[in-house]
């Protein structure tokens, strides 16, 4: 089977001796070595992590073919625990719109049916140390890209329809920063460390959207505790953070948002 050809459906039914010919296969190919290879649980069935290490970066195998993206506000309710805690930040004078439901229709990607190629995908996000406009170039000198919105949203959530990358829920009695027990801390299902500081905001071919954090913005203001974890939703784009990044109120702060590169097969 050629790497073409892998899918994320495929993916998922191979056992260790294919996924490892498989992931050795994805390694050789961009002369790198496979550095890594386990099973997972992941939506009730083994899920196996690839990582391969080129020019000392690791990345993460990233199976795609068709596969559904964004939030689906349809099918989802908020538990009465969030829907107070949003109630309580707009008291407070944060969020968008009367309830979370319609905050949440502003900030995330709306659900949708898309192709990807299999990718690797750098496991760090790794800090610009130029202007967003000058980081196509720097990475493709490596021999690398910046992801798409769809890759990036596919690589944090793999297939799982929740808002968070591990499920619906979040811890409601604290923020995420300088939380080491919460969820965020663990590598997603694909080996990723993603979506896991809101200080983080990692930038993608879009100049309209940031995903993984906000820049720190929900902790510094306050918020609340369920606005501090929102940016860390798969499919939140952040949409105030990326006018901010690409806006003139941005110029010069390039050090303090990052990118997740990408390696094509």
């Amino acid at each position: 089977m050629s790497l073409a050809d892998l899918t994320f459906d495929l993916w998922r039914t191979f056992d260790e001796v294919t996924a490892r010919r498989i992931a050795q296969k994805a390694a050789d190919h961009v002369g790198g070595r496979l550095s890594h290879i386990e099973a997972t649980e992941h939506l009730g069935a083994p899920l196996h992590r690839a990582l391969v290490e080129r020019d000392g970066q690791e990345f993460a195998l990233i199976p795609g073919g068709r596969v559904s993206l964004g939030f689906d506000l349809n099918t989802w309710q908020p538990t009465a625990q969030q829907a107070a805690d949003y109630a309580e930040s707009r008291e407070q004078g944060y969020g968008y719109g009367p309830d979370l439901r319609t905050h949440l229709e502003r900030i995330l990607s709306a659900p949708r049916s898309v192709h990807l190629d299999t990718v690797l995908m750098a496991v760090e996000d790794e800090t610009l140390t130029e202007p967003p406009a000058d980081i196509p170039a720097a990475l493709s000198a490596r021999g690398l890209r910046m992801p798409s919105p769809d890759e990036w949203e596919h690589a944090c959530g793999a297939g799982s329809n929740t808002l968070f990358r591990w499920g619906d829920d979040c811890p409601l009695d604290r923020i995420p920063y300088g939380d080491d027990t919460g969820p965020h801390n663990e590598p997603n299902a694909f080996g990723l460390r993603i979506a896991y500081d809101t200080y983080r905001a990692e930038l993608t071919s879009d100049v309209t959207a940031v995903h993984g954090g906000d820049g720190g913005e929900s902790v510094c203001g306050g918020y609340g505790h369920l606005l501090a974890w929102l940016p860390l939703a798969t499919a939140n784009r952040n949409p105030e953070t990326a006018e901010f990044v690409y806006g003139p109120d941005g110029e010069g702060l390039y050090d303090n948002y990052s990118t997740r590169p990408v390696l094509t097969l």
